[in-house]
């Protein structure tokens, strides 16, 4: 029984939300936290969905938490799965056209508004990069 239960978690993933601030040709990118698991690499602010959370919700509570922000979530701009060494993610990127409040870093090692081109610089998480990649080649948001 243990075995096939731990089959099912490692075959359900689990579910984060992340959103994609823009301020004209810059987009919002935040550095770990040299204390969090894969220290210092870049991704987008988000988190995990909570249980019976719907996706919007839970990406409006953790940029609140995480940025101290009332954020406006628009539409769905990117979907995908990810099995890291130590978990399996399907992240769920959401355009955010509007918030309000002054974003303040309140758990990051750094927040920054970054040329769209030159996302790619940046040392993205394993699983943000092919959407880093489309979004500097201006394919997506």
């Amino acid at each position: 029984m243990h075995n096939q239960q731990l089959s099912m978690r490692e075959d359900t993933p689990i579910m984060v939300t992340a959103g994609i601030l823009t301020k004209g040709d810059r987009i919002l990118v935040c550095q770990r936290h040299r204390s969090d698991r894969y220290a210092l690499q870049w991704e987008f602010p988000g988190g995990k969905v909570q249980e019976g959370e719907d996706l919007k919700a839970s990406l409006k509570r953790e940029l609140a938490e995480e940025l101290a922000i009332d954020a406006e979530v628009g539409d769905e701009v990117f979907r995908l799965r990810h099995r890291y060494p130590d978990r399996y993610v399907e992240v769920v990127f959401f355009a955010v056209p509007a918030h309000r409040g002054e974003v303040r870093n309140r758990v990051f090692e750094a927040v920054e508004w970054a040329p769209r081109a030159s996302l790619p610089a940046y040392d993205f998480l394993e699983a943000d990069r092919e959407l880093v990649a489309r979004m500097a080649r201006g394919e997506i948001v």
